[in-house]
């Protein structure tokens, strides 16, 4: 596949350009960030069970991780501290290195079935503290730490991204089997996948087990 390249041209390289391409933001938009988390916030924070959390390391190298458990994992300490288990995963621990070296996070929470999402900034750390990590035990099993989140900004994102891509809506649902299994694709892409199908199958059900044994 070709490369694509922009004429330099049209790239808008500064602020200014940029608010000349759109209108400007409507009372509501600029009023709406918030330091702290209000009630609604907070009831927002307990019925997710999916986030999103974006993080940089000090060269501004970008990376969005998914986080999920049942709704409101998310523990809610105060009204400017949140804590996130870090549950098992493949250990490489991409946004946990971001966080050591750069502690800007931004947080997008999700709750099946509404088209809204709440967003949320703030400084982040790695404890390790028992009592906080017991109390984001599941199955008896504590995670080994937590990001503890202080909030900056916390403001709720309206619902236009949802209703455009019609996300919830269950005659959207694509046929998995369209694609490859997580396994053979990451085969493909790393040590080949094999050419036996039987073979593959045992690996796509090694991967289940696995899921089974590790989800906490």
């Amino acid at each position: 596949m070709r490369e694509f390249k922009v004429d330099p041209k049209f790239i808008v390289a500064n602020e200014v350009s940029l608010r000349n391409l759109y209108d400007a933001t409507h009372t509501i938009a600029s009023l709406k960030c918030m330091d702290a988390l209000d009630e609604h916030a907070r009831d927002f924070v307990r019925r997710s069970p999916f986030i999103c959390i974006g993080t940089q390391n000090l060269d501004g190298s970008a990376d969005v991780s998914p986080r999920g458990d049942p709704p409101g994992f998310v523990k809610i300490i105060d009204q400017h501290t949140l804590a996130i288990p870090d549950r098992p995963g493949n250990n490489r621990l991409d946004t946990l290195v971001n966080i050591v070296s750069n502690p800007n996070v931004g947080l997008l929470f999700m709750v099946p079935g509404f088209d809204e999402t709440l967003r949320i900034n703030g400084k982040a750390s790695i404890v390790t503290e028992p009592g906080l990590l017991h109390s984001l035990a599941i199955n008896d099993r504590a995670p080994r730490s937590a990001i503890l989140i202080k909030v900056r900004e916390v403001f709720l994102h309206c619902a236009k991204a949802f209703r455009r891509s019609r996300l919830w809506d269950p005659n959207q649902l694509q046929d998995r089997s369209q694609m490859p299994s997580l396994m053979q694709m990451l085969l493909d892409q790393t040590t080949g996948a094999p050419t036996d199908t039987d073979e593959m199958r045992k690996k796509d059900a090694d991967l289940e087990a696995e899921y089974r044994k590790t989800m906490y």
